[in-house]
């Protein structure tokens, strides 16, 4: 026999009834949530609150890029050492982002990426009221841990609760939201801090992630499909562990290290650059630079397009040598040649990212979590160390040193992304083999 009342939803959404002898099947058919479909309402307040949410934490992460000269000349520090206000964030978030998803998997992803960006948005106005270099560190590491909430759970939130149809719609806004945020968090900061001081350009940056939370914590629906789970610390050793049983995956690793580290070194230096003489630009025009992230959208669709077609070891290969090219092109004087340059390492590192990223879950197979996650460490990782040691080049050598440092650094990724399709076509003919 059923009744309403006794029939209850447990902690983790399990339905129960403690009176009936029905089958535990039948009640959770009768029971069970629709996934999001596109075009309804809730699928709208998703996507804008996510696209909100990838705003504001990539333009907090990323809104003092634009600001390491005003860093340099406010405390007096060395472009290498003001570099550190970007390298400590993305190094920890590196990190921290391993346990944000585990955390997730606990308490839930809603709760986890709305602390996440209310926590972030209140360091970041911190930031931009401290007077000490050290403490600013301090904060900037703090950030890099309360961060790691949205971009380590996000996306895991979309595939439980979207309908598969609407799926590609939904992950690609909220891919459009971080773009859009990195660039004009950049781009925002740098122009305010052109009238009002590195101060007022942190403080709106701010001000716009405490909006963005509001948005995330008011418009985001309830989680419908989320099942609490208990990590198990004893296999994760083994699961990451396998993942290295493929030849291929840890080359990819090493690209998207390597593709974030050009990436980041090219415009943490540059604007020292062109602000110094003989160009003199304004933190303005400097800012304004950054709107050639546009380009990525772009890059980032058509490389994926032309992988398809082509293969993603030619594709990838190809992303390596155009960042080559606009290095080369950024070591010449024209500040023409300087702009053709940056657009080209940019179109160059948003197709290379796309088609590693996609890459490692194609390669991976059941350990496709563990894979991402390996690629995400090695990633922001790139960010962290590469674009700090690339402050040493600039203090020593200029700005042809830094470009020395990141040609390297790209010819290297050239040679990873061929080891990557060398295994790719060994295991082609393997199995080409066996087929016969």
């Amino acid at each position: 026999m059923m009744c309403l009342d006794a029939m209850e939803l447990e902690h983790n959404g399990t339905p129960t009834c403690r009176d009936s002898l029905a089958p535990a099947t039948a009640l959770t058919a009768t029971v069970e949530q629709p996934h999001i479909r596109q075009g309804t309402p809730a699928f709208r307040r998703a996507v804008v609150a996510l696209f909100m949410a990838g705003f504001a934490t990539f333009g907090v992460l990323y809104c003092v890029q634009a600001l390491l000269p005003g860093f340099s000349h406010h405390f007096g520090v060395s472009a290498a050492n003001s570099a550190l206000a970007l390298s400590v964030s993305t190094g920890v978030l590196a990190v921290a982002m391993l346990g944000a998803g585990i955390l997730s998997d606990r308490v839930g992803r809603r709760p986890v990426m709305v602390a996440s960006l209310l926590v972030s948005s209140l360091l970041i106005l911190a930031t931009a009221m401290v007077d000490d270099w050290n403490t600013l560190l301090v904060l900037r590491a703090l950030l890099g841990v309360s961060l790691s909430g949205v971009p380590a759970v996000a996306m895991t939130w979309l595939v439980e609760e979207m309908d598969s149809r609407a799926l590609g719609l939904a992950m690609g806004l909220y891919i459009g939201g971080n773009a859009v945020g990195g660039m004009s968090g950049r781009l925002i900061a740098g122009v305010v801090a052109d009238h009002g001081g590195w101060r007022a350009g942190i403080g709106v940056v701010g001000v716009i992630a405490l909006l963005a939370t509001f948005a995330l914590w008011t418009q985001l629906p309830a989680s419908r499909h989320f099942r609490a789970r208990h990590a198990e610390p004893a296999r994760l050793p083994a699961r990451f562990g396998g993942v290295f049983g493929d030849v291929a995956l840890p080359w990819l690793f090493a690209c998207g290290f390597l593709l974030l580290g050009v990436f980041v070194t090219v415009y943490n230096y540059l604007g020292y650059h062109l602000m110094a003489p003989p160009y003199g630009l304004s933190q303005t025009v400097v800012g304004l630079i950054f709107i050639v992230y546009l380009v990525g959208s772009f890059s980032s669709a058509w490389m994926g397009q032309l992988a398809n077609r082509l293969g993603r070891g030619p594709v990838l290969t190809l992303s390596f040598t155009l960042m080559v090219g606009g290095v080369l092109l950024l070591m010449l004087p024209w500040l023409w040649t300087m702009a053709l340059g940056i657009a080209v390492v940019t179109f160059g590192f948003f197709g290379g990212h796309s088609v590693a990223s996609s890459w490692v879950g194609v390669r991976a197979g059941a350990l496709r979590a563990e894979a991402s996650a390996l690629y995400l460490l090695s990633y922001y990782l790139g960010s962290s160390l590469l674009g700090a040691l690339g402050g040493v080049f600039y203090t020593r050598w200029g700005w042809i040193g830094v470009c020395g440092y990141v040609l390297v650094l790209t010819l290297a990724g050239v040679g990873a992304a061929w080891q990557v399709w060398r295994h790719l076509q060994a295991t082609s003919d393997v199995q080409a083999a066996v087929g016969r």
